[in-house]
C-alpha cells in the first residue's frame, strides 16, 4: 500500500482500538508520521495459520493486541457456526503479558456470538486447556500464550473439538473467517461481569482438574521407591503447582523448586530466552541440583507443555538430555514396563531421530512418522484410534512429549511423572539413566543428532530452499547422498511440507526446512553408528560428535 493508503489504514485501526495503551501508541506513530514504524504494524498482517497468532505485542495487525485477538475470536466463532454448531468453548491463558485480557476478550467476543464458554480463573498450563477442551465436550478451544518466546510476545492457539490443535483446512478457514471482518464496530464484546451472571462464561469446573489428575496417575507403570531428590523450575512461567502437585501425589515429595523461577514472571528477569532448550537457561537449576545432590533436575517452558530433563553424568555433574534422548527413554519406559494395549503406537516427526522406529520394529509395536508439530502427532494418534488402536506415545525433538491417550497435545506435566519414574526404577535397580541409554544404543545402535539454525528473513529461506531443490548436493562432509525426499512433493504420504530430506551411505540423514515460527531456516542432523558392549557411551558419542561438526559444517556453509 502507499505511504497515504499506509497512514488512512493506521488510522482507522486506532479509530477501532478498544485498548487506550495501543491506540496511544498508533497516535504516536501517526504524529510523525513515523512511516517506517507504521510500516512495521501496519504494512502486514500476523499469517494465522495452524499454531494460531504469535507476535510481539504492540498496535496494529501485525502485532498482538486486543483489537487483532478480538478480530482472531470473531474470526473463529464464525467458522465454528459455519462448520459445526454454537456450543461451548473452553477459553485458558499463560503468565505473558496481556494474557489474561486478551482471554477474557476471547470469552466476551465468543459468548457475544452464542456460545457458551468456560475460562479459566487463573494462570494454567497449556494441557491444562487442551484436555478441558477434549474433557468439557466443547467445540473448540482457545489458548493464549507464546509458549517459550521472549518477553515482548504473545499468541493466541486454537483448539478444534476433539482436544487438538487444528489443522488444514481449519487454519485458512478460520483465516478467512478473520480478514472478512473490516470493523470491530458491529461486534458484540457485552461486559464479563453481565456474561458471568447469565453464566454464558463460567469457570472450568473443579472436576476438570480431578480427571485430569487421575487419568495423568493412570499413566504410571511403576510402583517401586520414589526417593529421588528432585529438582524442578518453572521458568517464570505457570507449570509449578500442577507438577508438584502430580509427583507429591504420586510420592515424590523431595520436591525443590528453583525459588526465583517459581511464579509467573512476564518479564522472565533470571534468562535472557525462557527457553529450557536455550544455553544458560538452566544455570539456576543445575546450581541447586548440585548443591542438593539431586537425581534429576525437571524444567518446563513457560506454559508447561514442553519438559527439559537433566540427569547426573557419573563424573559429579549433569547433562541435559535432549528431546531424542528423552523420547525413546520414555518409549522404552512404557514398552517395556507398561501395559501393552491393543494395537499400540508410537510416533515422532520427520525431523526426529530414527531410533524410536526401529525401536517399535523390534517390538512389533506399530509407529508412525508424521510432520513437524504435534499437531500432526495427535492427528495420527486419533487416525489410529478410529481403527481400534491406542496411542502409547509421542513426541518431537523440541522436548516436546506426549504420554498415553490424556491430552492430545504435548504435556509437560505428565511427561514429568514418567521422567521421575524412569529415574526412580533406574535408582532402585542400580543403574544410571545414561545406561539406560547405552542399553538401546547397543540394542538399536548409537543414534546421534543436532539442530543449527540460520537466522534469515522468510524471503531468503524461500530462496534458499528453492536452490537446494535445483541443485541438492550429492556429497555432505564427505559422506555419499544416497536419496533426495522433497516433502512438498505430495508423494510421502503426508500432506506436502516445505522439507527437504537426505538420506547418507550408512544410515545418516540431514533434513533442512524453514521454521514455521521464526524467521529461521532449520538443519537437523542425525549420524548413526555401531556401538560395541565394551564401548564407553561418551567414548561413543565423541565419535558420533565428530562426524556431526563435520556433516553441520558442510551443510551450513553450503546454505549460508
Amino acid at each position: 500500500m502507499t505511504d497515504d493508503e499506509l497512514v488512512a489504514f493506521a488510522a482507522a485501526w486506532m479509530a477501532d482500538d478498544p485498548d487506550p495503551e495501543t491506540a496511544a501508541a498508533t497516535a504516536a506513530l501517526l504524529a510523525g508520521p513515523d512511516l517506517e514504524g507504521l510500516r512495521a504494524c501496519f504494512g502486514e498482517r500476523l499469517t494465522f495459520g495452524t499454531a494460531g497468532l504469535r507476535g510481539a505485542l504492540g498496535p496494529g495487525p501485525n502485532r498482538m493486541n486486543q483489537a487483532h485477538v478480538r478480530r482472531a475470536s470473531a474470526g473463529f466463532g464464525h467458522y465454528l457456526i459455519e462448520e459445526a454448531t454454537r456450543g461451548t468453548v473452553a477459553v485458558g491463558y499463560d503468565g505473558r503479558h496481556g494474557s489474561r485480557v486478551f482471554a477474557e476478550d476471547t470469552a466476551r467476543v465468543l459468548a457475544g456470538l452464542g456460545f457458551t464458554v468456560f475460562l479459566a480463573d487463573a494462570p494454567a498450563p497449556t494441557p491444562a486447556l487442551a484436555f478441558a477442551v477434549r474433557k468439557l465436550c466443547c467445540t473448540g478451544g482457545v489458548m493464549v500464550t507464546a509458549s517459550h518466546n521472549p518477553p515482548q510476545d504473545n499468541g493466541y492457539k486454537v483448539y478444534w473439538g476433539n482436544g487438538a490443535q487444528i489443522v488444514p483446512p481449519h487454519d485458512t478457514g478460520i483465516s478467512a473467517c478473520i480478514g472478512a471482518i473490516e470493523s470491530l464496530a458491529g461486534l458484540s464484546v457485552p461486559p464479563l461481569d453481565e456474561l458471568r451472571r447469565a453464566q454464558r462464561v463460567r469457570p472450568i469446573p473443579a472436576e476438570v482438574d480431578v480427571a485430569y489428575a487421575a487419568e495423568v496417575d493412570a499413566l504410571r507403570c511403576y510402583d517401586g521407591p520414589t526417593d529421588l531428590q528432585i529438582v524442578y523450575t518453572a521458568m517464570h512461567g505457570v507449570g509449578r503447582r500442577a507438577v508438584e502437585d502430580v509427583l507429591k501425589r504420586n510420592g515424590y515429595v523431595h520436591f525443590h523448586a528453583v525459588a526465583a523461577q517459581a511464579e509467573p514472571d512476564p518479564d522472565f528477569p533470571t534468562v535472557a530466552f525462557p527457553n529450557p532448550e536455550e544455553p544458560g537457561a538452566l544455570d539456576l537449576a543445575l546450581a541447586e541440583a548440585r548443591a542438593r545432590g539431586a537425581d534429576v533436575v525437571l524444567a518446563n517452558d513457560p506454559d508447561a507443555d514442553r519438559l527439559a530433563v537433566a540427569v547426573p553424568d557419573g563424573a559429579g555433574g549433569y547433562r541435559a538430555l535432549t528431546g531424542n534422548e528423552l523420547g525413546v527413554l520414555l518409549a522404552d519406559e512404557l514398552l517395556t514396563y507398561g501395559a501393552r494395549p491393543e494395537k499400540p503406537l508410537v510416533a515422532t516427526t520427520v525431523v526426529s531421530s530414527q531410533l524410536l522406529g526401529r525401536m517399535a520394529a523390534a517390538v512389533g509395536v506399530a509407529f508412525a512418522e508424521t510432520l513437524t508439530g504435534f499437531k500432526w502427532l495427535a492427528t495420527e494418534a486419533l487416525r489410529h484410534a478410529r481403527t481400534g488402536g491406542h496411542f502409547v506415545m509421542g513426541y518431537e525433538e523440541a522436548i516436546g512429549y506426549s504420554v498415553g491417550e490424556v491430552v492430545r497435545d504435548k504435556d509437560g506435566v505428565s511427561a514429568a511423572l514418567i521422567v521421575c519414574d524412569l529415574v526412580a526404577r533406574a535408582k532402585r535397580d542400580g543403574v544410571s539413566v545414561l545406561d539406560r541409554l547405552a542399553a538401546l544404543y547397543r540394542r538399536h545402535g548409537l543414534h546421534r543428532s543436532t539442530q543449527k539454525s540460520l537466522k534469515m528473513p522468510p524471503s531468503a529461506g524461500a530462496e534458499l530452499m528453492a536452490r537446494l531443490r535445483a541443485d541438492a548436493p550429492t556429497t555432505l562432509g564427505g559422506v555419499a547422498v544416497e536419496a533426495t525426499k522433497d516433502y512438498l512433493l505430495d508423494k510421502t504420504g503426508l500432506p506436502p511440507s516445505d522439507l527437504l530430506a537426505f538420506r547418507l551411505a550408512g544410515g545418516h540423514r540431514v533434513l533442512v526446512r524453514p521454521s514455521g515460527t521464526e524467521p529461521k531456516v532449520k538443519i537437523y542432523v542425525e549420524v548413526v553408528l555401531p556401538f560395541g558392549e565394551g564401548e564407553a557411551l561418551a567414548a561413543g558419542e565423541a565419535r558420533a560428535d565428530a562426524l556431526l561438526a563435520t556433516l553441520v559444517a558442510d551443510a551450513a556453509a553450503r546454505l549460508g
